[in-house]
């Protein structure tokens, strides 16, 4: 069974975006131009990746295979829900009368 080590990083810039690296690489192979976009790197956390084993948003293979072909694998947000969103926007005419 194969270990993989993991740095995981949170963006200061975006919500809900994080950068998994190897451990003993860091950042170094992640793009300047990503980083710029990306924001200041918050480190969240170290974890170990076994094989066979998926995370929440990402099967293990889909995470390994970036990280082998890339260097480090980018999950994005979650997509919002367009219902949702129109619930918290105060400029919808369509809420204005609405008693509350």
């Amino acid at each position: 069974m194969s270990l993989l080590l993991l740095a995981v990083y949170k963006s200061s810039k975006k919500d809900e975006m994080f950068l998994y690296v190897p451990k003993p690489d860091g950042l170094k192979k992640v793009p300047e131009a990503l980083m710029q976009i990306f924001g200041a790197p918050v480190h969240v956390m170290d974890m170990p990746l076994k094989s066979g084993r998926d995370l929440a948003r990402v099967s293990g293979d889909k995470l390994r295979a970036e990280i082998a072909e890339k260097g480090f694998y980018l999950q994005m947000p979650p997509q919002k829900e367009d219902y949702l969103l129109d619930l918290y926007n105060p400029d919808d005419s369509k809420y204005r009368d609405i008693p509350g």
